[in-house]
């Protein structure tokens, strides 16, 4: 993981969000934050990261987050600048 690289992040308990990340301890950092309400793609995730968001897509913008490495399930590098 590069820390400060934009990833979205995938969280227990079905929280998907995607923002900067930033390692330190056992804790990931997460500012300029936006949870994923609706992916709106029809090749999943993916195309998110790769593409960016479509019309369908929903972001919400969110403070600042703060979560316990254990909590995430996985991470995916964003590969554009439109997310």
């Amino acid at each position: 993981m590069e820390n400060g690289a934009r990833y979205i992040v995938t969280l227990q308990r079905g929280w998907i969000v995607v923002g900067d990340v930033t390692k330190s301890g056992d804790y990931l950092s997460i500012t300029n934050a936006s949870v994923i309400e609706r992916w709106g793609t029809s090749e999943g995730l993916g195309q998110l990261a790769i593409s960016g968001p479509t019309d369908d897509t929903r972001l919400r913008k969110t403070s600042d987050l703060l979560t316990h490495e254990l909590t995430v399930i996985h991470l995916m590098r964003v590969q554009n600048n439109k997310l």
